[in-house]
């Protein structure tokens, strides 16, 4: 035996370098115990396997096996085993522990598996093996245990325990402390006895282990490897198999795959496991046996066929694995770009060909987990990733993987900017009047505080603070001196203030009785645009205060045109309160617009003052968005300004576009565009888009315009290939040329032909419209003069580059022989029957165009009887129902000019043949009749190939046929009927077939009788007595409870066997509960509504005087439970 190996070091990790050398091979018939025959289609996915090692008994080990993630699309499956089927993770816990970790950046998994406390139970060979969807690898390492330098255990009891530290009932049980301690030689081989070698060498492979353990040899692999080494054993071939299982197969998800063996004998039966569980035949695994061939076939496979599958004959076995390959997963719809404000909810869709695929997210290279700020979604083929609230840092690249495809999609994230659409306004207030600060933001949900000369205003009895809404506001009531100021508003969360002054006013009252004229006083700061003009942004609230004095009060009428307006609620009213009348607009609207008149009156006098009123709106929507123009990757598009700018000049336009069918549109500027034409860049070739533009004023953004016609961003095709000339006459000249070699997404919609004069510059265009053909006579051409040729491809995109005639062409009549182009079958006479249709369609050629004669037998074709069609390259002589007068020599010339070309052509129409004339049976002797006859009047137009005779007995006078294809107008009738008479009747053949009457022999010929003596045989009566014999058995049955059920066979014997059924070997006699019927030899039980009791073994047995027969089956009744009974 080899060497022990050294042990490592105590407790420390023993790692496996990656394996440079191959381990030695075995013979072909053995492997190490524990360890799987290699798979044929292995990927190497370990980049560092687990070597073998020698442990030292309750020392810890560790092995590490490193698997290489970059080429796959989801995490490998890594399996412990030990020996064959023995999986170690079902046994992790104090003992076995496993560990896993992974390294993103080199994207290596890293495995671990570390035996605590090591004991002898723990030596053999173990295997790792790593999988991943069609790929997989494993690596094989042995563990050899040896004793530490210790004391003999005194207390017995403590060595028969459980391995592990978790107490009592942790681990399995653990005798090898009982075991007697033996000492070891170090570094000396033990002295085996030649004996067990010589047993080695004559067991099987399957015996090896059984035999090390009985003569103390722990070493497995080093025995194995010694045996090769004393005598190379040849491999035994199987007795049972001829032909094995190959070592793998591979299949794809959903198809079928067959595994066939070839046996020694015909008749042995086989069974075949899966991970060692036998199968049992269904529509899903089918066994087929042909000779000493035996299949499985395995349908439909899924997943859950991935399996090591044996086929056992007696005690052999044949053992192959079968891996099921996923068909690739690929992306149905991309991803679309994305674009949002900061806050708001990211939602990337994909859509994949499978529903149970998994996909792989990714952002800018690195693959996305689930986390609070990514959720991952799946509905049936859709995935989403979904993203709560964007942010600036969430701006990139996001891709997403299948196994057999990718999609990208851009996320840009805006930020959010807070507009103010009213601003707060100074005040001048006398005491105990009433301060309200008032503004208007974009945003409802924006909150704000307000600020006192920069000190944070604090609510109190007097001083309110509301946010309704968009609108917020600042109430002091009684307002004193110490409130005047400066009063701010900043918004949460954005670098804005708004500022407005409050101005105390003191007003001292010395009071004189004296009469003041009424004054209006009209204040033209804040919403004055100049000095009587008010600006208001539709759907605001406009609130116009003006200040009037007067002694005594005057009155107030407010009047826009002749119409007066009264002091009532409504949406424009007028408040009036002491020397102040405040004019109302909610929600202001374009009608609101006009010039509004106050007038004053008291009677010391009258004051009047006028004030314009605009409304400022959002523009319309820009109009008519159209594509003019498309590139390769690129389309120009252009709009109408809008028809109403809202009362502000529009400052420019935002744009949009998206894909056709898409519901995501993606913008294409952020900055305003000011003209009204431009240039959409990085569209995908072939892809349909759609357009639409907002038009933007100082009050706001347009709503979207109509989205424009679908376009196609396209580029012009290459130039067309091969142009040549094909033909040339006086005045036209025929082109022909091949598509261009790119044609792009675009198509080809058709094709433009020009010409122009040799030497001269200007193009004339020759056809109006495109041509979809590639082919084109050019007409109208100047006779003499050489010309230039050139072809452009015309499509969506525009014109191609043309392709150019390299050399003129003189238009000019050129002058070619007639030359009649005779098909090969006409060149010997043409045969068809009557009624067929006859087409022939003879080339010719020959410029100019070539006059063309047809004779028959000498004399001009009758167009009555033959239709006659020619063009410039050919002519056709067409007869749609052929007739006899048909057939002659048909004569074709073409001539130009003096030169003539002839061919002749002969047609024969032919048609059955007449019957043969003057049937007469001119001699009869023995069992023979001589029959001659005279060929047919009409041989049907062309040649007898022979004669059908046929005789009939004049007793039964039906017809049967002698003689077949007989040359000779006679001929000899053998093998008839002593004591018959008979007739005969002859039909003629020729090549349409036989005649459609016969010639009836004149006479009959009768054949005498003779003394002959038939000489019949004794008859025996066969013995039909047999004894009793099933030929079809019981079938084991599983029914349910309380529905009758029957079983059946079928027996057969002479004379009529007794039947006698039985129930556990007991005869079941009269019993109502079972009905026994014999129907021909089929014998049926019927059971009424069987319960548990009547479940068990029945036979069936069949008696009479010459033997007996039964047979036998089990009936189990089983119970409908709950969930049956609802699955139903």
């Amino acid at each position: 035996m080899p060497e022990p190996k050294k042990p490592g070091a105590k407790g420390a990790k023993v790692e496996a370098p990656p394996a440079d050398k191959p381990a030695e091979e075995l013979p072909e018939d053995e492997h190490v115990p524990g360890e799987e025959p290699q798979m044929s289609q292995i990927s190497g996915l370990l980049v560092e396997k687990p070597q073998s090692v020698t442990a030292i008994k309750g020392k810890n080990v560790t092995f590490v096996a490193k698997v290489d993630s970059s080429q796959l699309l989801r995490k490998p499956n890594m399996k412990w085993l030990k020996g064959k089927w023995m999986d170690l993770g079902s046994k992790a816990g104090k003992h076995l522990q496993f560990k896993e970790t992974y390294d993103r950046n080199t994207k290596i998994y890293t495995y671990e598996m570390t035996i605590v406390k090591v004991v002898d139970g723990d030596a053999g060979g173990y295997r790792c093996e790593v999988t991943s969807k069609d790929k997989c690898d494993s690596c094989t390492f042995d563990i050899s245990v040896e004793a530490a330098e210790e004391t003999q255990q005194t207390n017995i009891l403590e060595a028969f325990k459980r391995s592990g530290d978790a107490g009592e009932d942790a681990g399995e049980l653990d005798f090898s402390g009982l075991l007697k301690k033996r000492e070891r030689k170090q570094k000396e081989e033990p002295e085996i006895n030649v004996d067990v070698w010589e047993i080695l060498k004559n067991a099987k492979p399957c015996d090896y282990e059984k035999i090390a353990f009985e003569y103390g040899i722990t070493d497995l692999r080093g025995m194995l490897k010694r045996l090769k080494k004393m005598k190379k054993v040849e491999p035994k071939k199987s007795d049972a198999f001829l032909k094995k299982l190959d070592p793998a197969y591979s299949v794809e998800k959903g198809k079928k795959i067959q595994l066939s063996v070839e046996l020694a004998d015909p008749n042995a039966q086989v069974k075949w496991l899966r991970n060692g569980q036998e199968i049992k035949p269904s529509a899903k695994y089918i066994f087929e046996s042909v000779g000493g061939i035996r299949k499985l076939t395995i349908n439909k496979c899924t997943l859950a066929d991935d399996a090591a599958y044996e086929c056992v004959v007696g005690e052999e076995k044949s053992f192959t694995e079968v891996f099921v390959q996923e068909p690739p997963v690929t992306i149905t719809k991309m991803l679309d770009d994305v674009h949002v404000v900061v806050g708001e909810k990211v939602e990337f869709e994909v859509e994949v060909s499978d529903e149970g695929a998994n996909v792989k997210w990714m952002k800018d290279g690195v693959e996305l987990s689930r986390d609070g700020k990514y959720r991952f979604k799946k509905d049936g083929t859709k995935h989403w990733l979904i993203i709560n609230e964007a942010t600036t840092e969430d701006i990139g690249t996001y891709y997403v993987y299948t196994s057999g495809g990718e999609s990208k999609g851009e996320l840009d994230v805006e930020e959010k900017e807070l507009e103010v659409l009213q601003s707060i306004a100074d005040l001048t207030l006398k005491a105990a009047e009433q301060a309200v600060f008032k503004c208007e933001v974009s945003d409802e949900k924006v909150t704000g505080k307000w600020f006192k000369d920069g000190v944070e205003v604090i609510p109190s009895d007097r001083i309110k603070m509301t946010h309704i809404g968009r609108t917020h506001k600042l109430v002091i009531d009684d307002v004193k001196p110490e409130d005047a100021g400066d009063y701010t508003f900043v918004p949460d969360g954005y670098a804005l203030s708004l500022s407005a002054k409050l101005n105390f006013l003191e007003i001292k009252i010395d009071y004189v009785p004296r009469q003041e004229p009424p004054k209006i006083h009209l204040d033209t700061t804040g919403s004055f645009v100049n000095k009587n003009t008010i600006i208001v942004v539709a759907g605001n609230k406009l609130r116009f205060d003006v200040d009037i004095t007067g002694d005594p009060p005057p009155t107030v009428c407010w009047k826009k045109g002749d119409t007066e307006l009264s002091e009532a609620e409504g949406r424009v009213r007028v408040e009036t309160r002491k020397n102040l009348s405040c004019f109302v607009i909610e929600g202001a609207e374009r009608a609101d617009e006009g010039l509004y008149h106050i007038t004053v009156t008291n009677p010391a006098g009258e004051d009047k003052a006028d004030v314009m009123v605009k409304i400022v709106d959002v523009p319309d929507p820009p109009e008519n968005v159209k594509c003019t123009g498309v590139g390769e990757d690129s389309a120009s598009i252009q709009w109408d300004p809008p028809t109403f700018d809202g009362g502000v000049p529009v400052k420019g336009y935002l744009m949009e576009r998206k894909k056709k069918g898409s519901s995501r549109w993606t913008k294409l500027n952020f900055d305003i565009y000011e003209s009204t034409t431009y240039e959409a860049k990085k569209m995908i070739e072939g892809v349909l888009y759609e357009m639409r533009v907002f038009a933007v004023n100082g009050i706001g953004m347009s709503q979207p315009s109509a989205s424009s016609k679908p376009f196609m961003p396209i580029a012009p095709t290459s130039e067309p290939t091969r142009l040549t000339v094909e033909d040339v006459t006086d005045g036209t000249c025929a082109l022909k040329w091949l598509p261009p070699e790119r044609i792009g997404a675009g198509g080809i919609d058709g094709y433009i032909i020009e010409y122009c004069v040799e030497g001269a510059t200007e193009w004339v265009q020759a056809n109006e419209t495109p041509v979809e053909k590639n082919s084109y006579r050019v007409r109208g051409l100047p006779v003499g003069e050489k010309m230039l040729f050139r072809v452009t491809a015309v499509n969506i995109a525009g014109r191609s580059p043309p392709a150019v005639m390299a050399q003129a062409v003189t238009i000019r009549e050129i002058v070619e022989r007639p030359k009649i182009r005779l098909p090969r079958e006409l060149r010997t006479k043409y045969i068809k029957r009557v009624g067929e249709k006859v087409n022939l369609v003879i080339p010719f050629q020959g410029k100019p165009r070539p006059v063309v004669t047809w004779l028959k037998d000498g004399a001009p074709l009758d167009t009555k009887l033959v239709n006659i069609r020619t063009s410039d390259v050919d002519t056709i002589l067409f007869i749609r129902q052929a007739a006899r007068e048909h057939s002659g020599q048909y004569t074709l010339s073409v001539q130009i000019e003096n030169m003539e070309d002839k061919v002749n052509l002969e047609i024969q129409i032919v048609d059955k043949p007449g019957p043969p004339i003057a049937v007469t049976v001119t001699d009869v002797w023995g069992f023979n009749a001589a029959l001659e006859w005279k060929p047919p009047k009409d041989n049907g137009n062309c040649e007898i190939t022979g004669y059908t005779i046929q005789k009939a007995d004049l007793k039964t006078k039906e017809w049967f046929t002698v003689l077949e294809h007989n040359r000779r107008p006679s001929c000899t009738v053998s093998d008839l009927v002593m004591g018959n008479e008979y007739t005969f009747r002859v039909f003629s053949e020729n090549i349409c077939g036989m005649s459609d009457d016969a010639g009836i022999s004149k006479n009959t010929a009768a054949i005498a009788k003779t003394g002959l003596q038939q000489k019949q045989q004794p008859y025996k009566e066969k013995d039909m007595c047999s004894s009793p014999k099933f030929i079809t058995p019981l079938m084991d049955r599983s029914v349910i409870a309380g529905y009758s059920a029957a079983i059946s066979c079928a027996v057969r014997g002479y004379p009529k066997p007794k039947i006698i059924w039985m129930k556990n070997k007991m005869i079941i006699g009269e019993d109502p509960k079972y009905l026994m019927q014999n129907n021909q030899g089929v014998l049926t039980l019927n059971i009424r509504k069987p319960s548990l009791f009547d479940g068990g073994k029945y036979t069936c047995k069949a008696i009479n005087d010459l033997g007996e027969d039964e047979v036998e089956c089990k009936l189990v009744v089983r119970v409908v439970t709950e969930k049956e009974e609802a699955k139903k």
